[in-house]
């Protein structure tokens, strides 16, 4: 029979290797955790593969972080985080032969990232998973915020175009409708405030906000910002691209909160934030953050949404497949 002093030694040791574990875990999506390190003996050198593709791209063409980071938003918020957005489709009904979709840029970054990775470690890293790190590491790149990524994502193998106006959020959307959108997927009005910050980077087509601009101007936009957007954005353009945060769209910093201050919030889902107590609140958090420093409270916050938000309805285990090619089913 084992003596006391070796069962004491035996739960320290299981005690400890629980914490152990437990160390390597991120978030939990209700069924089974990601980690963050997934993928520690399949493909050890999987993020500093991917961070070498991402370096390549974004640093002849910076402006690529923000159509990547909009990549990932429109994935997790449809179908979830499986990457799903990647799918092609030969009869033009995936979801990025989707209306929201069809300006959606990025996708060669995510192919060469996963070429490379199945030169190393094939049939390994999910697609899933790429776009994830591809995201964080792009908009890195740029002086933007870093988060953690556990990984473990399984790829989806259906992608619907239908799917796509019912799960994204529209740019005319009231605060009603966004704080609903977000709670069905988890997330809460602090998680809208700060992901809505990822507008501080990219540009826009006319399109979505043209009905703002369309006189009478709409109260919640400035006249003197409504007539500048009039003079690039006649009626019916939907060619003519206008930045988001003007005057700092190529700097990730919380210039945002300072423009819807202003009034000066490009959509109406922007300038829905300022209507409600609670994100007014955030959004004076936001404003009380160093512009663009790494410690800030927007920085901080930001980076904690979009690990939650990478947990929205993924497939793990045996669900969905780990793609060969992000935009085909195996």
């Amino acid at each position: 029979m084992a003596s006391k002093k070796s069962i004491v030694v035996g739960l320290i040791l299981s005690v400890l290797s629980i914490v152990a574990r437990n160390a390597t875990t991120a978030i939990s999506n209700g069924k089974t955790e990601l980690k963050l390190d997934f993928y520690k003996r399949s493909c050890p050198e999987a993020e500093k593969i991917v961070r070498s593709t991402v370096d390549k791209y974004i640093s002849s063409a910076p402006s690529l972080a923000a159509p990547i980071l909009r990549m990932y938003f429109h994935d997790c918020f449809v179908r979830g985080c499986d990457g799903s957005v990647l799918l092609n489709s030969t009869n033009k009904d995936a979801e990025k032969d989707a209306i929201p979709n069809l300006s959606l840029r990025g996708f060669q970054v995510i192919d060469a990232a996963k070429a490379d990775l199945e030169k190393q470690c094939p049939g390994v890293v999910s697609c899933a998973d790429i776009l994830a790190l591809v995201t964080r590491d792009a908009v890195d790149m740029i002086g933007g915020p870093v988060w953690r990524v556990p990984m473990g994502r399984r790829d989806g193998v259906i992608s619907l175009k239908k799917d796509t106006l019912t799960n994204l959020p529209s740019p005319s959307a009231s605060l009603e409708q966004l704080k609903s959108s977000f709670i069905k997927k988890g997330l809460n009005v602090k998680d809208l405030v700060v992901l809505s910050g990822a507008h501080t980077i990219g540009t826009s087509h006319c399109g979505p906000f043209a009905t703002r601009i369309s006189k009478p101007t709409d109260p919640s936009l400035a006249e003197s910002y409504a007539n500048k957007l009039r003079i690039k954005c006649k009626p019916g353009d939907n060619k003519s691209l206008v930045e988001m945060d003007p005057g700092s769209f190529r700097t990730f910093d919380n210039h945002y909160y300072i423009n819807l201050r202003r009034k000066r919030g490009l959509f109406a889902s922007d300038a829905a934030l300022v209507t409600d107590a609670e994100a007014n609140s955030f959004i004076n958090s936001a404003l009380a953050s160093s512009s663009s420093n790494s410690t800030s409270w927007f920085f901080t916050e930001f980076g904690r949404s979009m690990e939650k938000m990478g947990t929205i309805d993924i497939l793990t285990g045996n669900a969905g497949q780990v793609r060969r090619h992000c935009a085909l089913v195996n």
